[in-house]
């Protein structure tokens, strides 16, 4: 597919204000990306593919943490020593789970496990447990692609890449059939699905492939082998744009800059109810909730022994209703899981259909039908039934490219389902 041209980079905010702005955002599946999504300082860069080869398994490491070193991960640690060896921090975690790391001879079991210094830590490289993902011919809304990277905008219902029990109807699956791939292997994660695995986008080792199934294709294909990187992800249930990696050096610049925090995220969604203040910084750490496994909660303090530090900034860019609902920008400073849905309970205003975190569609009929007029009340009571998934969506990424160094930033509308919502909204509102 032809790479996208770019218009001048005051395109960018000029196309995302006027999304924010106008009653109706008329979007059309699977058109050319300038009808689709706006992109800024944004070129084809050409350059050869790069591949890497199969699996280190029984890599032996067993060294001592140099002393007067701080805490870190061991799964960090351990990946910063074998990863010149083309060995993947999701291999190494991989490695911990299967009970082949120990720490002062006592095997450790947790990736997030802590080493400091003096401590001796051994570590035998597990053999790769393959999940084989096949090619899908699943339509892909493309942003931008060049030999290096490619920017999808994610539809809500898609989960990004397989995992044991769904390994089929992923973004991953179809990124496979758009390369041209007919099949790969890729390291097997715990998690039974997409809604709450282990790791974050802070993680940078998100999904990561390992090992070709190389005894099932020929030498030709091998040779022309182009590994999709999945650098970060969105939940199942979220829109949005997202950056792949088709080469080594581009998944790894790229990681290190989700990890030094300088990727540009800005996400839109509608809320139950209006924060206040209008617009404000929000520092609460994220850890899992101890009653229910698929959901994350935000905590004030450090207090938590699990806890990740976690920053969002937000700022209310048009209330509904009367304060029922809000359109509501968000600005990531961390990248945790459910990082912004779990702040927006935090703050009391739940993600209108976010069932998980509290934005049920009676909390949603609860706030907007007392502050609207009653002829709307049966439209909106029939729209907010038919909300599926958090109106969440992921409106603008930038980053800068990892070859040619040049700043790459690119904006999209939400998909219909949210703009939907967002008009009937807007109706009442001036209705009221």
């Amino acid at each position: 597919m032809a790479a996208a041209t770019a218009p001048p980079p005051p395109a960018i905010a000029a196309t995302f204000s006027a999304l924010l702005r106008r009653h109706a955002v008329r979007t059309c599946r699977l058109r050319p990306f300038y009808a689709r999504c706006v992109a800024s300082n944004a070129r084809a860069e050409a350059a050869e593919p790069e591949c890497r080869s199969g699996g280190r398994g029984g890599t032996r490491l067993e060294e001592a943490v140099p002393a007067g070193e701080g805490r870190s991960r061991i799964d960090a640690w351990i990946s910063a020593r074998l990863g010149g060896g083309g060995v993947s921090r999701a291999r190494v975690q991989a490695s911990i789970r299967a009970g082949l790391v120990a720490v002062n001879g006592r095997p450790v079991s947790k990736v997030s496990h802590m080493v400091k210094g003096g401590d001796l830590v051994s570590c035998t490289v597990s053999e790769l447990q393959p999940l084989r993902a096949e090619a899908e011919d699943i339509p892909l809304d493309i942003a931008y692609e060049d030999d290096h990277v490619l920017v999808v905008n994610k539809p809500a219902h898609m989960v990004v890449h397989p995992a044991p029990g769904n390994a089929n109807g992923t973004l991953v699956n179809a990124i496979l059939h758009h390369c041209r791939i007919s099949t790969f292997t890729c390291l097997a994660r715990n998690s039974s699905g997409d809604e709450c695995p282990d790791s974050s986008d802070d993680d940078i080792d998100v999904f990561d492939v390992d090992q070709f199934a190389t005894e099932d294709v020929s030498s030709e294909v091998r040779d022309a082998l182009v590994r999709p990187g999945i650098v970060h992800r969105l939940d199942k249930g979220t829109s949005g744009l997202l950056v792949v990696a088709k080469d080594e050096h581009s998944h790894a610049q790229l990681a290190e800059q989700f990890k030094l925090h300088t990727i540009r995220r800005v996400y839109i969604s509608l809320t139950c109810g209006v924060p206040h203040p209008n617009s404000g910084r929000i520092e609460a750490s994220i850890a899992r909730d101890p009653n229910n496994r698929i959901r994350m909660v935000a905590i004030a303090g450090s207090g938590h022994r699990y806890a990740r530090n976690a920053a969002s900034r937000y700022k209310v860019r048009e209330v509904f209703a009367g304060g029922g609902s809000a359109l509501v920008e968000w600005r990531l400073e961390t990248g945790r899981t459910h990082q912004i849905r779990a702040h927006a309970k935090y703050l009391g205003i739940p993600l209108l259909g976010d069932e998980t975190y509290g934005g049920t569609k009676s909390m949603a009929l609860s706030l907007l039908r007392p502050r609207t007029p009653s002829k709307y009340h049966s439209a909106l009571s029939d729209l907010i039934s038919k909300v599926d998934r958090p109106c969440l969506h992921a409106a603008l990424l930038g980053f800068k490219h990892p070859h040619s160094g040049k700043i790459l930033e690119f904006s999209c509308p939400p998909p219909d389902d949210f703009t939907e919502v967002l008009g009937e909204l807007r109706r009442v509102t001036s209705g009221d």
